[in-house]
């Protein structure tokens, strides 16, 4: 069993949170900075900066 992560996302402003869970913490962190998926939640929000 792969081990996971739970991680939250917020934007510059801090109004606004995202809750994830994932195995490879460095890429998906990665994939939200770089708005890999362009309808997501995090996207949309401008969601960036990691909180934990």
């Amino acid at each position: 069993m792969k081990p996971g992560f739970v991680y939250i996302m917020t934007n510059k402003n801090k109004t606004t949170l995202y809750t994830g869970v994932t195995s490879n913490l460095p890429k998906r962190v990665q994939e939200h900075k770089a708005m890999y998926y362009q309808q997501s939640f995090t996207s949309r929000y401008n969601l960036y900066i990691l909180v934990y």
